[in-house]
């Protein structure tokens, strides 16, 4: 094991893939480095900054173009390449969601399974950079609608390794979206070659009175939340989906079906959100028992303010406030 924060582990797995397979290239814009552009050279925050010395046959720049770089990668895919592209901000995926859309998910189908689209779109996601409305959304939903695209969202440097290498050796294609908040979060990732499976969540914290599911960079509050409720005499199990599509329901459900009740917590907007998904699929199984709360953000969009866009984003409190009220308990002791 070695000790790394979560960019450093996504610029391992991407390092240790393209050797492996010299059919796997990677590009977007500022991919490379170099440019100086507000100190962000290299991808984001230089996730790819130390690629183009070491393979510079298998990595460019692309120009602030997301729809043609994006449509570039799904004919590559088609056609025998493995491309990884990075289009930064999630937010920036209006430009280039009808390649998604209409091309990269459908092509599969389409061809009867005689073609496959072995695309990895990477995007950073998430609010509490002060970043604005245009560079704070998670948009999962966007992409978790589409069938014929797999949606990732790695919550620690060990899964952000494993779920990207597990991505670019997938025949289809896969979209990671990675919290931007995590990104200099430290921990132990395995050394050499390493895979998380897609589609097999993560119960972090086991717990028999009630689940809560955290998507996303949600994982640690609802760690956090879990020790508060603890400190109530309340045993929350935590579990992180790691995959938002195919989403692991079976976990998700047995987990319930043990503890009756139910709190998703997601980035969010309400409106047809994975919170909103996970909740609908629980019911329908027939297992809850006390009830289910989905914490998510408002239905606006994220504040530039930063008192403002604090107050948007899930706390510990208000996720262990709504287990507590599950089980008809009042939450008494502050939040750290």
């Amino acid at each position: 094991m070695t000790v790394m924060n979560y960019r450093d582990a996504l610029g391992d797995a991407l390092l240790r893939e393209m050797q492996r397979d010299p059919r796997v290239v990677c590009f977007g814009e500022d991919t490379i480095g170099g440019t100086g552009c507000a100190g962000e050279s290299g991808g984001a925050w230089g996730a790819t900054r130390d690629l183009n010395e070491v393979l510079p046959r298998q990595i460019w720049d692309a120009p602030i173009t997301e729809s043609a770089f994006v449509g570039a990668a799904v004919g590559a895919a088609a056609t025998g390449l493995r491309p990884v592209v990075d289009i930064l901000f999630v937010d920036f995926v209006g430009v280039c969601y009808d390649q998604l859309l209409n091309q990269a998910s459908k092509l599969r189908f389409m061809s009867g399974g005689k073609a496959s689209v072995p695309l990895v779109v990477r995007a950073l996601t998430g609010a509490g950079m002060r970043r604005g409305a245009q560079h704070s959304a998670v948009l999962a939903p966007l992409f978790a609608h589409l069938p014929g695209l797999k949606v990732l969202a790695p919550a620690t440097p060990a899964d952000a390794k494993g779920l990207l290498a597990a991505a670019i050796r997938d025949d289809d294609p896969v979209v990671v979206l990675e919290p931007k908040m995590l990104y200099f979060q430290r921990g132990e990732v395995p050394d050499g070659d390493y895979i998380v499976p897609i589609g097999v969540a993560d119960t972090i914290r086991p717990g028999d009175d009630i689940t809560i599911v955290a998507l996303g960079g949600c994982r640690s509050t609802a760690v956090a939340a879990a020790e508060l409720l603890s400190a109530e005499g309340i045993a929350a199990e935590v579990i992180d989906p790691r995959t938002l599509a195919p989403l692991d329901t079976e976990t998700i459900i047995a987990s319930v079906r043990r503890t009756g009740g139910l709190v998703v917590v997601d980035e969010s907007y309400p409106v047809c959100s994975l919170a909103s998904e996970i909740t609908a699929v629980v019911a329908e199984a027939g297992v809850l028992r006390t009830g289910a709360r989905r914490i998510t953000t408002p239905a606006v969009p994220t504040p530039f303010s930063p008192p403002l866009e604090d107050a948007c984003l899930p706390t510990a409190r208000d996720i262990a406030a709504a287990a507590a009220e599950i089980l008809g308990k009042q939450l008494l002791r502050p939040a750290a």
